[in-house]
């Protein structure tokens, strides 16, 4: 998959594509609603009441990670705490990594009382899936990617119960049959769905033995929207943090999301003066930047790829 047809979902879309396809037989809970500035708390309270009986975790769903290193993440919460965390942030325009955007949607989930964090990650590449492991998942995995294990797995063939335990699972202590399970249908579902990324950190297994995805980040390739309208469901694109997308660009969105081909569309100034020829195959990016060299920079519009 090209890295233009990569196109980054929010955090309770992941989930909900998870819960919906992953087999009923596999012990998985996922448990989540959406807030936004729109959202009436009380609304929201009573067609979910399970939100007054359990403890909660509120985050941001924003396509950024750090959450929880940047005091985002309230943990171990009642509602009227999670909601007072709501309001005071909601709408409130914030930096993350030198981006400044407005905080508009979050997720809130039952908490998941746990001692073991594990990172799984699906990759697509060109010619091959790259799936890595870990069972010290967690905020601080970056101090930990030594402890890795990963398995290259070239797009032709199909993902053995013997690959996994022998190339991932072969340091792991515990819980090897249920987790090996779980890879193994986190992978049929990546391939039907046309994820071209699935990472969750952590994953975890709550004290009754259900298997509980904390924190996932996901990819899916855009062009393959038009066979899979049903499968996806009411999907959004976002614009990355910080960012807004124009009439025209959402205009040139939803006709490529209707066709099985690539049209793109980005506006980088709208009261520039200079458009490129509409071209493909990476050629409005060398006309963007022989613009750029020129010194004209500061007036192109934007550029159309095919």
């Amino acid at each position: 998959t090209t890295k233009m047809g990569r196109k980054k979902i929010r955090e309770i879309d992941a989930k909900r594509l998870l819960q919906n396809n992953l087999p009923s037989t596999l012990p998985v809970k996922f448990q989540n609603v959406q807030v936004t500035t729109a959202t009436s708390f009380d609304l929201l309270l009573r067609e979910n009441d399970w939100l007054s009986t359990t403890r909660l975790v509120v985050k941001p769903d924003m396509l950024f990670g750090q959450r929880g290193k940047n005091n985002l993440v309230l943990i171990n919460a009642d509602f009227p705490e999670a909601r007072a965390f709501l309001e005071e942030r909601l709408n409130k325009t914030i930096e993350h990594n030198n981006t400044k955007g407005t905080l508009t949607h979050f997720i809130i989930e039952r908490f998941v009382p746990h001692t073991v964090e594990y990172y799984v990650s699906l990759v697509s590449n060109r010619e091959e899936t790259v799936i890595s492991f870990s069972s010290q998942g967690g905020i601080n995995i970056e101090e930990n990617w030594e402890s890795l294990s990963t398995l290259s797995l070239p797009v032709s063939d199909q993902l053995t119960e013997q690959d996994i335990n022998s190339k991932l699972l072969s340091h792991l202590p515990a819980h090897r049959d249920k987790i090996s399970a779980f890879i193994s249908a986190l992978f049929k579902v990546f391939e039907d769905l046309d994820f071209t990324l699935l990472e969750m950190n952590p994953f975890t297994i709550d004290e009754s033995g259900q298997l509980a995805v904390l924190d996932i980040r996901a990819e899916l390739d855009g062009t393959a929207h038009f066979k899979n309208v049903k499968k996806w469901g009411q999907l959004e694109f976002p614009a990355p943090f910080g960012s807004k997308i124009t009439a025209e660009e959402s205009f040139i969105n939803g006709l490529d999301e209707k066709s099985g081909a690539s049209l793109k569309l980005t506006i980088l100034n709208p009261e520039g003066r200079i458009w490129t020829l509409v071209a493909g195959g990476g050629a409005s990016v060398i006309f963007a930047d022989t613009v750029a060299d020129l010194g004209f920079g500061h007036e192109l519009v934007g550029f159309v790829t095919l």
